[in-house]
């Protein structure tokens, strides 16, 4: 259930995205989001880099940082506050899939944390996990995509390495979503011919 002002209380069902990643590990929404609300988060984006809040993606412990655009070569933006409409309006949305999730699996997500993701043309992201050594309150990642026109051609796939000798690859066509379970899955961004945009974030669990 979900509690709203003035009293009023939601009853969140889990659908067929909830249970696929809760019995899978791993489920795609290919139209989570429209065109519009595609142009309104990617216009969202455009504004943060304006005002300077994009900063270069770093690696390693924390006081340990560096960037190295050899392995990640993205530029990332925290959603913080003030919030811009459309970033609420996403924000509602992933609150519903949180308490879907919660419903489904009992996993305990209690928080999100999230960010944009840009990448120019050619870079990537190598093999990794993201979960941070000696912290496991990443549950759920989630990778929420803005890009426009993508086809197979332009690359920048997802790939996610599902055990040995198998892996699978997405394309970041805009409006897909794509959750999995964050705990040991390995996966990486393959470089494209194309800048490419996305939210990455992760439904976190209190740590114990």
């Amino acid at each position: 259930m979900r509690a709203l002002p003035g009293g009023v209380v939601l009853e969140v069902a889990a659908g067929p995205f909830e249970r696929e990643l809760c019995s899978r590990g791993l489920a795609v929404d290919d139209h989570f989001l429209g065109e519009r609300e595609i142009a309104a988060l990617a216009a969202c984006a455009q504004e943060r880099r304006r005002r300077g809040e994009f900063t270069d993606a770093r690696i390693g412990a924390a006081g340990g940082l560096q960037r190295r655009a050899d392995i990640r070569g993205d530029s990332i933006c925290w959603l913080a506050q003030p919030l811009l409409p459309a970033e609420q309006a996403l924000l509602a949305s992933l609150e519903s899939l949180r308490l879907a999730l919660n419903r489904e699996a009992q996993l305990g997500l209690f928080e999100l944390e999230i960010h944009y993701g840009s990448y120019p043309p050619g870079a990537g992201y190598q093999r990794h996990v993201d979960q941070p050594q000696g912290s496991a309150a990443r549950t759920v990642t989630l990778v929420l995509y803005l890009n426009t026109g993508w086809s197979a051609a332009s690359g920048g796939e997802l790939r996610l390495y599902l055990g040995p000798g198998a892996a699978r690859d997405i394309l970041p066509v805009g409006g897909r979503l794509v959750c999995f379970l964050t705990r040991g899955l390995e996966h990486a961004v393959m470089p494209a011919l194309r800048s490419r945009l996305s939210i990455t974030g992760w439904f976190r669990t209190r740590e114990a």
